[in-house]
C-alpha cells in the first residue's frame, strides 16, 4: 500500500476450500499484475486494448467480458481473496488467458500506469459505505476521478453501476461536474438498463432478487 492511502474493508472471508487454495497458490502468481507492470506487455503486446474493472467481486463480470472480447486485455483489481478465488475458478473452468489480476487495493495501481493506457474501466455494485460519515471511502470521488481521468484514453468509457439510489446520486453529480467525463445517456432507457454486451453479477442479481431497482451509467473520457 502506498503511504498516505488508508485502506478501509476486508480482504479475507470464510477459509477458502482446498481446490480455490490451489488456485490462489497456483495460479495467482502467473496472473497477478505486478507493479510498476507495462499493461501492454503483461498480455505480451498481443492485446488491442487494456481494459480493467476495479472491485470485481466474485468475477463473473470480468470473467463474462473477457470471454465476449479475446482480443481485449483485462485487468481486474480486488482485493478480498475470495473473490480472486472465485475469479480464478472461473478463468481455470473456462480457460480464460486474457486476464491479469491486481489483488490489491486499486489506487496504487491507478497511479502507476500510463497516462492514457486504458480503454474501458468498470466499477459496478461498489461498497455504498451508507452511512454518511464513511461517504469519504466511496470510491467515486474528485481523486480518485481525477486517478482514472489520467489512465483513460479519450472517449474511454467508464461504467458504473449500483443497486444504491443515493450513491447513483452521489456518483452522477461528481462525474457530471468533473470536465473530463461526459455523461453518455439520451432517454432514461439508457441508465435503466444495462448496456447490450452486459454479463450479470451476483451482487446485481442479489438486487433484482430483493426488488432493487439497479441504475447503469456511462461516461466517455472527454478529449485532452
Amino acid at each position: 500500500m502506498e503511504r498516505g492511502l488508508d485502506w478501509h474493508g476486508r480482504r479475507h472471508g470464510k477459509k477458502l476450500r482446498p481446490g480455490r487454495q490451489v488456485l490462489i497458490d497456483g495460479v495467482l502468481p502467473r496472473l497477478r499484475f505486478d507493479l510498476p507492470d507495462d499493461p501492454g506487455a503483461a498480455f505480451g503486446g498481443e492485446a488491442s486494448d487494456i481494459w480493467m474493472e476495479i472491485g470485481f467481486g466474485g468475477g463473473e463480470h470480468l470473467a463474462g467480458q473477457a470471454l465476449a472480447h479475446p482480443e481485449i486485455g483485462f485487468i481486474g483489481c480486488e482485493p478480498f481473496v475470495n473473490g480472486v478465488a472465485s475469479l480464478l475458478s472461473l478463468v481455470d473452468a473456462g480457460g480464460i488467458g486474457n486476464i491479469r489480476v491486481y489483488d490489491d487495493d486499486a489506487r496504487p495501481l491507478l497511479n502507476s500506469l500510463p497516462d492514457a493506457s486504458i480503454g474501458r474501466v468498470y466499477v459496478l455494485f461498489a461498497d455504498p459505505w451508507p452511512k454518511k460519515r464513511h461517504h469519504k471511502r466511496r470510491f467515486i470521488g474528485a481523486e480518485n476521478l481525477g486517478r482514472l481521468a489520467r489512465v483513460m484514453k479519450d472517449g474511454a468509457e467508464l461504467r458504473f453501476a449500483s443497486d444504491h439510489s443515493e450513491y447513483v446520486g452521489w456518483a452522477l453529480e461528481r462525474l457530471s461536474q468533473h470536465p473530463d467525463f461526459d455523461w453518455t445517456a439520451r432517454s432514461a432507457v439508457d441508465w435503466r438498463q444495462p448496456p447490450a454486451d452486459w454479463t450479470p453479477t451476483r451482487y446485481e442479481q442479489k438486487a433484482l432478487n430483493g426488488g432493487q431497482r439497479c441504475t447503469y451509467l456511462s461516461f466517455l473520457r472527454a478529449k485532452r
